[in-house]
């Protein structure tokens, strides 16, 4: 009896196997064939969303490049005093902050109100303590501040809204990874707004709209326990858009400046408590961390540039997400050293300056022989060899990749694939002498990623 027992578990899980492999089989050949790729080209957002209080842009998710990396993106600029208005969506997104600075408020489900107006944190009140009338508290989760250079993490599913009190408009560049497992709906960008509203003839307003609008107001009524009138003004589109215009003195919230947000980060770096599952709850994590803090560069040359890294090590968040980016900031003519990324696909944005780019396939044919420009966007698929060079006003982006713990293999330099193979192996695989061979390996033996151009100009391509 015992023995058919372990028989049958044995069946099923052969059974639970064979299923899981099917289903792995399909996706990996579907990934394949979305990733057929002959052409890579940068290009700027194709659609525009205009609101009240700014703008939206959204790049072409049916490109090519964009199918195979499970990327969609878009470019939100909101004006001074203005406010994006609450909305969450099925996949997570990464937020950089490209100009300005405001507050942000992200809510996740099941996460106590542990802030109030006044800026000071508090403890809910519980039990028999009550509030007394028309002096309650406005009680809220944690708002943030952001400002120039920051990434910003959203998870799944949570709300989040953001206004402008700076002195400039706020302009960001948002990735959303739809292929993200979180994600279990179709590879479709999707918003859910819970105010605001588009017009009937806008081309996007299937895929982004108020959610509470469509609802009978009788039973959001009794749910809500509030006046229909009340209702019906939550459901209201009125033609304002999805970014609306504040009156000022009308949004009065403190959040913790930089400075104290960047003395936590320190502490909890210093004290080893980021990673140990009990300082760092989903309800406390940060969700943002600054792309250009020199000290924090993870590449330097003195005469190349600078590389800043955010993974999962600097922003725990980000490995929930499986996500992660870089930023760069390379000086004119400096050469980014060809390399692929091991594990993940890169979405770069350019910020500033321009780079002539090459990108080669695995069937070692040319896939992209451009020059890119500020404000265009280009995929890297994974695996796909990319080299740079900049221009000669140098040249910074932002690599947005779909993975929490990116990896790249250089093919030049101290960390270079070819050094690390013997001198015999490349005599024969080039057919060239032993001194030809130490060249390609020792020639650039004390750099690594940003190399300075020896001519010091940029040749014209």
């Amino acid at each position: 009896m015992g023995g058919t027992k372990i028989l049958v578990a044995l069946s099923l899980c052969l059974m639970v196997s064979s299923a899981l492999g099917q289903g792995s089989h399909k996706r990996l050949s579907y990934q394949a064939q979305q990733c057929r790729i002959n052409r890579l080209t940068s290009s700027e957002p194709n659609q525009r969303i205009e609101c009240e209080g700014g703008l939206i842009e959204l790049w072409d998710e049916t490109e090519e490049q964009f199918q195979c990396s499970g990327i969609h993106a878009m470019r939100v600029t909101v004006q001074q005093n203005s406010l994006s208005l609450p909305n969450f969506h099925p996949f997570p997104r990464l937020v950089y902050i490209e100009r300005g600075e405001g507050i942000l408020g992200v809510t996740f489900p099941g996460c106590p109100e542990t802030y109030d107006s006044s800026g000071r944190q508090e403890e809910r009140i519980r039990g028999d303590e009550q509030r007394e009338f028309g002096q309650q508290k406005d009680l809220h989760q944690k708002v943030h501040r952001f400002t120039r250079g920051d990434i910003i993490a959203i998870p799944p599913g949570a709300v989040h809204w953001c206004y402008n009190d700076g002195n400039e408009e706020v302009v960001t560049v948002i990735v959303n990874d739809l292929n993200n497992p979180s994600n279990q709906l179709d590879q479709t960008f999707r918003s859910f707004y819970l105010a605001g509203g588009l017009e009937k003839s806008s081309e996007i307003r299937g895929k982004i709209n108020n959610i509470f609008r469509p609802f009978a107001p009788e039973l959001l009524s009794e749910a809500f326990d509030v006046p229909e009138d009340l209702i019906r003004k939550m459901q209201q589109t009125e033609n304002r858009g999805l970014i609306i215009r504040v009156d000022k003195g009308e949004m009065r919230i403190l959040s913790p400046g930089s400075e104290q947000d960047y003395d936590d980060e320190r502490r909890r770096k210093y004290v080893g408590l980021d990673v140990n599952g009990l300082e760092e709850t989903i309800c406390t994590m940060r969700l943002r961390h600054n792309l250009d803090n020199r000290r924090e560069a993870d590449v330097y040359s003195r005469h190349g540039g600078r590389l800043n890294i955010v993974n999962e090590h600097k922003l725990p968040i980000l490995r929930h997400l499986d996500m992660s980016v870089e930023k760069g900031n390379m000086f004119p003519n400096t050469i980014y050293s060809p390399h692929w990324a091991v594990n993940s696909h890169s979405v770069v944005y350019v910020t500033r300056g321009e780079a002539h780019i090459q990108v080669v396939g695995n069937n070692g044919e040319s896939v992209m022989d451009d020059r890119v420009n500020e404000g265009e966007m280009f995929v890297i698929p994974q695996y796909f060899t990319v080299s740079v060079k900049a221009g000669s006003n140098g040249f910074e982006y932002v690599s947005f990749k779909t993975t929490s713990s990116p990896m790249k293999s250089p093919m030049v330099g101290y960390t270079s694939v070819l050094r690390a193979m013997p001198v015999q192996v490349l005599t024969n695989a080039y057919q060239i002498s032993p001194s030809e061979a130490h060249q390609l390996k020792y020639n650039r033996e004390h750099q690594t990623f940003f190399l300075p151009s020896r001519g010091g100009r940029s040749r014209r391509f």
